[in-house]
Order: structure tokens, then C-alpha cells, then sequence
């Protein structure tokens, strides 16, 4: 009888112990598992310095309920102009992607790519592109949840000669990295030519290109201070930049828990696009001071001697005011509104360099060896696994800018 009761009592205690154990279990694993998807490379700035540290930002501060495994590189399929789409369609439930990979799908965000409109500086533009978006990008990205808009760093010449004025532009063939690049290159008189971005080095010694109009950040990745050893800059304003967008599946950030979902957007807005600002501005100091240091010749423009590239390039301008007259937008006003914040965030201090807290193994999802060695394989540059051409057929207009 005693041990028939002692069964009975360890019986009741276990059943009173399970829920409490399952309560434990339930709350030590991640309630919400989301994919972030973009075509940098793992070791890229965009992923290391941004991405990476954003999604151990949330996941810190869900208490671990939110997990984000991150697949770069393309690692989930497609190629970088579907990267929306798949957000869009729910491949993916978060993607770090360039608008201007489709051209013209997104034309109101085009202004800050325009010829010597965006700031010199990447935190500028990108606290001032998410204040744009807000009031002017609704409609263009309904499909999709924008957590954050950014603009990279500013395009630099690149060259295997040096830049004194446009006339020395003339005749060059040069990597571009969107259309109104491309067509701010021609109206300088050199020629845009558009191919992934791994693919400029063999082009560069292949002499099919003589530079780019790239950002500092693809430098080291693609060691083109090796091969190209002349620098173009402009001190206040922009020849070229490229914008982005962090934005999430629309079904996947409704679904959250209400308290989840709040942490989501408490990092969206200029949380994130400070962050994304704050990465290219600082990753680009970095180059241009190794690059200087090397005695390479970095020639910057001061702003009274660039109004003959700003004449040079006003019909690129004029050609866009014309399509948003076909869009039934008004291309004057949207530049004005993206001048006046630029000028609104124009005194924000520089970003500083910081030692980064080790890297958490977590944001990277477990992949195959083949996978592995694909992704170790890719360069610090910004484009997804290609194999390298001989020689890139030129064109006039982007079609993948990488």
C-alpha cells in the first residue's frame, strides 16, 4: 500500500512538474525564425559591419524569441533583381537589395542617384532617403514592408590615369554601377559599361575597361588599388551612388506577436538606416586613407570646381524629369524635397570606427560544404558567386547592377 502511494504522489508531482519544463523548453527556443537574404559577400562591410549586427540586435532584444539566419551571397537562389520579388512572394522574409537592379520599377527612389544631387556622404543621404521614402516611396514599395532605406557610399573614379578635368574622361570605358551612372559617364564623354562586379579586375588587365565609377568599399575585395592607381573624388556632392532597401514580407512582420512585431519596427526607420549609413561612411574612410597611404594619387574636387561636370551632366537630369512626367510625378518637386533633407541631416557628425563584439555563429545558417566553399570563395566585393568571362560585353544602360 505505502508504495503503491508513493507511485501515486511521484506520479502527481511529475505531472505537475511537465508543464513547467515544457514552459522552460518553450521559452529557450526561438519563437519566429526569419531569412535574411542579399548578394554581398559574408565577408563584405554590408554584411559583417550592417546586417549582421542589426539581426543580433533584434534577436538580442526578443530575448532570443527572434531568430535571423543570414544567407548571402544569393545563397537561397535567384539572382539580385528578384531579391524584392522574393520578399514580395515570401522566399525570402527579409532582403538587403539595390531597387535599381530593376530599372525604372522604382523611379521616384531614383533621385538620389541622380548626377551631383546626393551628398558626399552615405549617413546623409540615408537619414534623408528614409524621410524621402516616407513621404514619397508609399506607393512604389506597397508590396513589400521597407525596414530601412540607405544610399551607399559615393561613386569614385577609378582610373589607370589620372583625372584632371572631363576632358580626360573622354574616351574611357568605365564600369558603372546603376543607369543614371551609366548615363552620367556617357554625358561626360567616356562610355558606361555594365557587368557583374567580380568580372572588373579580369576586365580592368584584359584592357576591355580603362577604370569604374565604383565606392571605396569595392576596392580592397577586388584589390583594384592594385590595378587602378589614379582617384577621383568630389568633395561635397555625388557623381553616383546607389540606393538600397532592408525590407521584410509583409504576411511574415503582420503574423509576429504584438510585442515581437514592436521590436521589429523599435529597429526600423533611422535606427536601421543609420546603421546602414554609418557602415559605407566609415568603411569608405578607411579605404581612401589606405589607398593614400599606399601613395596612390587621390585627386578631390572642391565644390567651386565642379559646375562644368554639373553642366555637362544636366541633360542626364533632364532625361529623368521627362520620364517622371510619364510616370505622372513631378520630378522638380521630388528633387527638391530630397535636397531639402539632405540639407536637414547635412550636420550630422561623422561616424567613428568602432571594435566590433565578436560575431555570434548564430546569424549565419548552417550550410552545405559545397555552399561553404562558395561563399569563402567570393571576394570582399558586393556580387553574388559568377563565374568570371574573359571578356564582359559593354552596354550603355545597366541591366545587373552588381
Amino acid at each position: 500500500m505505502r508504495v503503491a502511494r508513493r507511485a501515486l504522489l511521484a506520479s502527481m508531482m511529475a505531472s505537475l512538474a511537465a508543464p513547467a519544463v515544457l514552459r522552460l523548453a518553450r521559452a529557450e527556443a526561438p519563437q519566429v525564425t526569419l531569412k535574411l537574404h542579399h548578394f554581398f559577400s559574408s565577408v563584405s562591410s554590408s554584411h559583417d559591419k550592417f546586417l549582421a549586427p542589426w539581426a543580433r540586435k533584434v534577436e538580442a532584444e526578443s530575448g532570443g524569441r527572434i531568430r535571423i539566419e543570414i544567407f548571402p551571397s544569393m545563397q537561397l537562389g535567384g539572382a539580385p533583381a528578384q531579391l524584392l520579388d522574393q520578399v514580395r512572394d515570401g522566399l525570402a522574409d527579409i532582403a538587403w537589395a539595390m531597387p535599381a537592379s530593376t530599372p525604372g520599377r522604382f523611379a521616384k527612389i531614383e533621385v538620389f542617384e541622380l548626377p551631383f544631387v546626393p551628398s558626399g556622404r552615405a549617413l546623409v543621404n540615408s537619414r534623408a532617403i528614409e524621410d524621402y521614402a516616407a513621404e514619397n516611396l508609399r506607393d512604389e514599395f506597397r508590396e513589400i514592408r521597407p525596414i530601412c532605406f540607405s544610399c551607399r557610399d559615393r561613386g569614385i573614379l577609378h582610373a589607370n590615369r589620372s583625372i584632371g578635368s572631363i576632358q580626360d574622361l573622354k574616351g574611357l570605358r568605365l564600369h558603372v554601377a546603376n543607369r543614371l551612372a551609366s548615363d552620367a559617364v556617357n554625358a561626360l564623354g567616356a562610355q558606361g559599361m555594365s557587368f557583374p562586379m567580380p568580372q572588373v579586375p579580369m576586365a580592368v588587365t584584359g584592357h576591355v575597361i580603362d577604370g569604374c565609377l565604383d565606392p571605396w568599399d569595392v576596392v580592397p575585395g577586388l584589390r583594384l588599388h592594385d590595378l587602378l592607381k589614379f582617384h577621383t573624388d568630389f568633395a561635397e556632392s555625388s557623381l553616383s551612388t546607389s540606393t538600397f532597401v532592408l525590407a521584410m514580407n509583409k504576411t511574415a512582420h503582420d503574423r509576429l506577436p504584438r510585442d515581437l512585431k514592436t521590436i521589429i519596427n523599435n529597429n526600423s526607420g533611422q535606427v536601421a538606416a543609420g546603421m546602414a549609413g554609418a557602415m559605407w561612411d566609415i568603411e569608405a574612410k578607411a579605404v581612401a586613407d589606405m589607398v593614400r597611404g599606399r601613395g596612390d594619387s587621390v585627386t578631390v574636387f572642391a565644390a567651386e570646381d565642379v559646375s562644368h561636370w554639373r553642366k555637362a551632366t544636366e541633360p542626364v537630369i533632364a532625361a529623368w524629369l521627362k520620364e517622371m512626367k510619364a510616370h505622372k510625378a513631378d520630378g522638380s518637386k521630388l528633387i527638391a524635397s530630397a535636397k531639402t533633407l539632405m540639407a536637414k541631416y547635412a550636420n550630422e557628425p561623422e561616424p567613428q570606427a568602432t571594435q566590433p563584439p565578436e560575431q555570434k555563429a548564430a546569424t549565419q545558417p548552417p550550410q552545405r560544404p559545397e555552399a561553404k566553399a562558395q561563399v569563402s570563395a567570393m571576394p570582399k566585393a558586393d556580387a553574388p558567386s559568377s563565374p568570371p568571362i574573359a571578356k564582359p560585353v559593354p552596354t550603355k544602360r545597366l541591366d545587373i547592377p552588381l
